[in-house]
């Protein structure tokens, strides 16, 4: 696994084994290298509830509450799609913390409006959701992996003591 990925997940391992808050995850752009990465650390099983790979509309409506007005309105890439599933994942899973990212890794897939590499990432807590938006250049690969580095530099950031 990259190095910098696994001094990420090391450094939330060691803010969340001492916080008694529990993370759950929906992926689709990462297709669960997000869950992968949170449990590559000793002890992970503390604060991390799981995940589910939602690549499928189907599933983000069936199994994460997406509404279908959602999906049809902004569509699966949007900030509105990201904030459900992150708080479809924290509500289902009973989770402090629900993370979703949803995009478009490539190399094919992309338009105009919404291009190769526009990420959206969802953190989701029982005070609010927010949504941020992200343009990664690179290879698939670079983008799924860029999308995890995000949010666990988010997590590092807001929630280290």
């Amino acid at each position: 696994m990259d190095p910098k990925l696994i001094e990420l997940a090391y450094q939330v391992n060691q803010i969340f084994t001492a916080e008694p808050l529990k993370i759950a995850t929906a992926e689709s752009c990462t297709g669960g290298l997000l869950s992968h990465i949170l449990t590559s650390t000793s002890g992970s099983s503390i604060y991390f509830k799981g995940g589910v790979v939602a690549y499928s509309n189907e599933i983000k409506e069936r199994v994460l509450g997406v509404q279908e007005h959602t999906l049809l309105l902004y569509g699966a890439v949007s900030a509105q799609c990201a904030q459900e599933m992150a708080e479809g994942i924290r509500s289902k899973f009973e989770a402090d913390i629900g993370l979703s990212t949803t995009g478009i890794a490539g190399p094919t897939g992309g338009t105009p409006e919404k291009p190769v590499g526009l990420v959206w990432i969802g953190i989701s807590t029982a005070e609010e959701t927010k949504t941020f938006q992200y343009n990664f250049p690179g290879t698939r690969e670079e983008v799924k992996k860029g999308t995890a580095a995000e949010v666990l530099a988010y997590l590092i950031k807001h929630y280290r003591q």
